[in-house]
């Protein structure tokens, strides 16, 4: 795999700074720009992140500190002219982020997004690469539409999907009828470290605002088809979500449960899961898990503590599978927000788009 020159726009961020740790010895990508707001441009990372730098436990790549912040909305096509691609972590509101994504991409920069402004666009693929890869065809119909030869948006899924979503896919062929999640959310979901949110110690709060809405709709686009040049959403099955943001610094979890056209045996479901593997696993790209789901045996498993670094924050842990009284199961499911479910899973995504050719 040749080597790809790279961008981080929003790279101050808590996100921005998990891209930057996960790209700093990547083997395809080189990171030649990091981007951010107005005030960080001009200064040195070192100096834009300061005291927020999230990761006490890993320092700052020493190759970026020194690196001097573009300004993410006034250098497009600067940044375009030294990268290859971008990854997209900017905190902004969705109308502003919706226009600055399609301004780098009109620029022929593509964008690998970890944002939700363009999650519903018709024609941008919101992959989780080892689902639905084959929503990567679209891109040609949103190229036409853009009027671009390279440029691109393409968006990874919400992190709270991530636990429950991989889980449920390879159970599809038995007929998913309905689906009831309640997910419970670390605060690096929000950006938030206790140091800067102590509120949350010894607390849980009921609500975090849309995220109900986008992970009872996010699932049916990933399980959409491609129709006409856009994606359409599927129809089932039907999913109703509770989000509570819990005193967990990473991982987020789900209490799943499911109810079955046809319903499979607790041996069947356990087989689906050992079993799956999905393309990112078949190229061998350098973050896919070797194994995607894992199932775990004990009571008191899966774990955020114990479990959330599974195959480096890539894969996606599950257990407690057992019959319900009023749906066919219910069973826990676990994976690694920050990594899976924000950067790391946008790396994957571009890793496969490498791979695939989207990039050349």
């Amino acid at each position: 795999m040749k080597s790809f020159r790279v961008g981080i726009i929003g790279a101050t961020g808590m996100v921005g700074q998990r891209f930057a740790l996960l790209l700093a010895d990547h083997p395809w990508f080189k990171v030649t720009v990091l981007a951010a707001s107005s005030r960080s441009a001009g200064k040195t990372y070192r100096e834009a992140v300061g005291a927020r730098w999230a990761f006490k436990d890993q320092p700052m790549p020493e190759a970026f500190a020194d690196m001097v912040i573009y300004d993410a909305g006034a250098d497009i096509e600067k940044i375009a002219a030294e990268v290859d691609f971008c990854f997209c972590a900017v905190d902004m509101k969705k109308d502003a982020l919706r226009a600055l994504e399609e301004a780098y991409a009109k620029a022929e920069c593509p964008i690998v997004s970890n944002n939700s402004a363009h999650r519903f666009t018709p024609d941008v693929p919101m992959i989780i690469p080892e689902l639905n890869p084959e929503h990567l065809e679209i891109i040609a119909a949103q190229r036409a539409r853009l009027g671009t030869r390279r440029g691109f948006i393409a968006v990874k899924s919400n992190c709270s999907i991530q636990s429950y979503v991989p889980a449920l896919h390879p159970l599809r062929k038995y007929g998913i009828k309905t689906v009831l999640a309640t997910t419970y959310q670390a605060i690096s979901g929000a950006g938030k470290t206790f140091e800067r949110w102590p509120e949350m110690i010894d607390n849980l709060i009921p609500y975090i605002g849309g995220e109900e809405e986008k992970s009872e709709q996010e699932p049916l686009k990933i399980w959409g088809r491609i129709e006409n040049g856009e994606i359409v959403k599927a129809s089932s099955p039907l999913i109703t979500t509770q989000c509570f943001r819990v005193p967990v610094s990473d991982g987020h979890t789900a209490a799943v449960f499911v109810k079955f056209e046809n319903k499979p045996s607790i041996e069947e479901i356990k087989a689906a899961w050992a079993e799956f593997a999905g393309e990112p696993q078949a190229l061998g790209l350098p973050h896919a898990p070797k194994q995607f789901i894992h199932y775990f045996e004990e009571p008191d498993r899966p774990q955020a503590r114990l479990d959330r670094m599974l195959e480096g924050g890539m894969a996606v842990s599950v257990g407690r599978l057992r019959e319900d009284t009023l749906f066919d199961y219910k069973f826990a499911c676990l994976s690694h927000n920050t990594l899976r479910g924000a950067a790391g899973g946008a790396v994957e995504l571009a890793e496969l788009l490498a791979a695939k050719g989207y990039f050349d």
